[in-house]
């Protein structure tokens, strides 16, 4: 067996008051590939970085072979103290390494080598630093997350780089695809122990599972040996025989057994409140139209979605994906073509932005809308406690402000929030982002169960494996094709998966050669400052128009209003119309600047 690089041994750390690690072992040898899960919060990445010395554990010892090299993936990476994202990367590399590594990692992580790293978005922060990581080829890579941020290309490009590393590596990721094919061995964090199998993650759900059966048979062993004992204490024992003090031991030292046995940390409970049955036919969609700034995102695009579809789009960043479902879900209006909705549709939106989250809203007006003590699911109301406790969240986090959620609990909250209300067509916009892999299973579950019709954007291939019944695919130049079942299906009859965006391709010309000649015509640099002040603007504008239209319809649903006030209710259908143009408007514009933004590097 080959020396280890790197070894943790009897590890133990505390936060709180509470174990967070107690005694866990990890040893990487070379060519390891170890997959390190477990629930949110159960230690993964303060695991990592004790492994990678920036956290010093309460006990334990921490051994890096002599002249072995290691590289960590941190979740929140800093850029500071560098001019571009090129010499960030460049500032990984070791004497021996090849320069030209840091530029092609960085070209086909689709980052622009001479950005500012202070302006980067945290998603181009996270690839910069994936960047860094993977440039010198280290002999160990710890990767937490590391296919945060990343769209499908992005992410089987990574697979094969990982696959043909000689570095060893341990690997923190929700996205089960990514783990099971590339990882040979598994350590399971749970209650702060660890447990190692000797089998990548393709092989963990169902040794985790029998594990948990077993323990669940001892617990219950354990109950039934405490009862026969209490039996004993109460009815073996006489006012004239003396009590057995060792008997007495034992039962006292069960119950403190019991007592103290750390239980697996709780599921989330998911429901959806279900709407009432839609029409048959929930979307009839011809020949739709949609650009900007000359390029096409949508062309004579036509689709029909029945009710009880599962629906996946797929694509690479910036194909148009969101842009496609706002105008399936008629909240963007097309360039030409026509979008039917279908009869009485409720609709529930889960946005990949988490935008119904505003930061300073307390966990409690999250999850009620405000104002209230309850939240209302199927027509009966639960208490705001109850249902927090559903989502693992403690009572006393009530109060909390969104802003200092983790990013889990974030989704989290905008998952409960979504699914409580009444809905027959839900929309998820990149639902999977920082759930664990017990919520996933949930949520899978869910969505496969639903009563109604589902359009969701994702880039976890075994999500829509497990959802879909259909995937629809961009093609690029605004092209979109539709296929029977779930990506997996799609690859099959395709004969490859989802392809990057031909602007997005690695450059093969040297980097930073100038021009002989300035352009004819050169597209601007940056946004202007008026198309900045439009759009930091506009979302306040929208979610205005957003809050009229709602206490607009709040009124026009009194039956009682046109026989009260016949020019009241004409009034108020007028103002409807003119607000719903405004903010389809407003929408239009926001995309705009936000697609040219995007393409302008930030």
């Amino acid at each position: 067996m080959a020396a280890e690089l790197l070894a943790l041994k009897d590890i133990s750390l505390t936060f709180g008051g509470q174990p967070l690690l107690d005694g866990v072992d990890l040893s990487v040898r070379p060519g390891d590939r170890i997959a390190l899960v477990g629930r949110n919060g159960s230690g993964k990445s303060t695991l990592l970085k004790i492994a990678a010395g920036l956290i010093e554990p309460d006990a334990g010892q921490v051994f890096t072979a002599p002249g072995a090299t290691v590289r960590y993936l941190p979740q929140e990476p800093d850029l500071a103290g560098f001019d571009t994202v090129l010499a960030f990367v460049e500032a990984g590399l070791t004497g021996g390494d090849p320069m030209h590594r840091a530029q092609y990692l960085v070209d086909h992580l689709k980052l622009d080598g001479d950005k500012d790293p202070k302006t980067l978005s945290g998603g181009e922060a996270r690839r910069a630093a994936l960047a860094r990581t993977l440039a010198p080829e280290p002999d160990i890579l710890l990767l937490d997350e590391p296919t945060n941020h990343l769209d499908l290309p992005a992410i089987e490009w990574l697979e094969s780089e990982l696959v043909a590393t000689r570095s060893a590596f341990v690997l923190i990721s929700h996205d089960r695809r990514f783990l099971t094919d590339l990882t040979r061995e598994t350590i399971w964090l749970d209650r702060g122990m660890a447990r190692a199998l000797d089998d990548g993650f393709a092989g963990f759900e169902s040794w985790r599972d029998r594990a948990l059966e077993e323990e669940e048979q001892e617990r219950h062993k354990l109950d039934r040996e405490i009862v026969r004992e209490e039996h004993w204490v109460r009815y073996g024992v006489t006012a004239r025989r003396k009590r057995n003090v060792r008997r007495m031991a034992e039962l006292a030292e069960l119950r403190r057994t019991r007592r103290d046995a750390r239980q697996q940390i709780g599921t989330v409970a998911l429901s959806v409140a279900s709407g009432k049955t839609s029409g048959q036919i929930v979307i009839d969609a011809e020949n739709l139209e949609k650009g900007f700034d000359g390029r096409p995102i949508v062309s004579d695009f036509s689709t029909r979605v029945l009710r009880g579809d599962r629906l996946g789009i797929v694509g690479p960043n910036g194909a148009g994906k969101t842009t496609l479902v706002k105008l399936l879900t008629g909240t963007l209006a097309p360039d030409a073509g026509t979008v039917k909705l279908g009869t009485r549709l409720d609709m529930a939106m889960l946005d990949q932005r988490r935008d119904a989250l505003k930061p300073e809203m307390t966990l409690k007006d999250a999850l009620t809308g405000g104002n209230s003590d309850w939240v209302e699911i199927n027509g009966q109301k639960r208490h705001f406690a109850a249902y927090m406790k559903d989502f693992l969240f403690a009572p006393e986090q009530a109060g909390t402000s969104v802003a200092r959620l983790s990013g889990g609990e974030r989704a989290r909250v905008t998952l409960a929030r979504a699914l409580s209300l009444p809905s027959n067509l839900l929309v998820l916009d990149e639902p999977t982002n920082d759930l664990d892999l017990e919520t996933l299973d949930l949520l899978q579950e869910l969505v496969a169960d639903y009563a109604g019709t589902v359009i969701v954007v994702s880039h976890d291939r075994d999500f829509l494996d497990r959802v879909a019944t259909a995937t629809l695919i961009a093609e690029g130049d605004g092209g979109w094709t539709e296929y029977a079942g779930g990506y997996s299906d799609m690859v099959a009859l395709r004969g490859h998966g989802v392809l990057e965006r031909a602007s997005d391709r690695p450059r093969v010309a040297p980097k930073r050669t100038p021009p002989l000649s300035p352009p004819a015509a050169s597209k601007p640099k940056k946004l202007s400052f008026k198309q900045l002040h439009a759009l930091k603007q506009l979302p306040a504008t929208m979610e205005s128009l957003q809050a009229e239209l709602a206490g607009i319809e709040r009124k026009l649903a009194d039956p009682a209003l046109f026989n009260r006030d016949p020019g009241g209710f004409s009034a108020l259908t007028e103002r409807h119309e003119a607000a719903r143009a405004e903010l389809a408007a407003a929408e239009n514009e926001w995309l705009e600047l936000e697609l040219l933004r995007e393409e302008l590097g930030g």
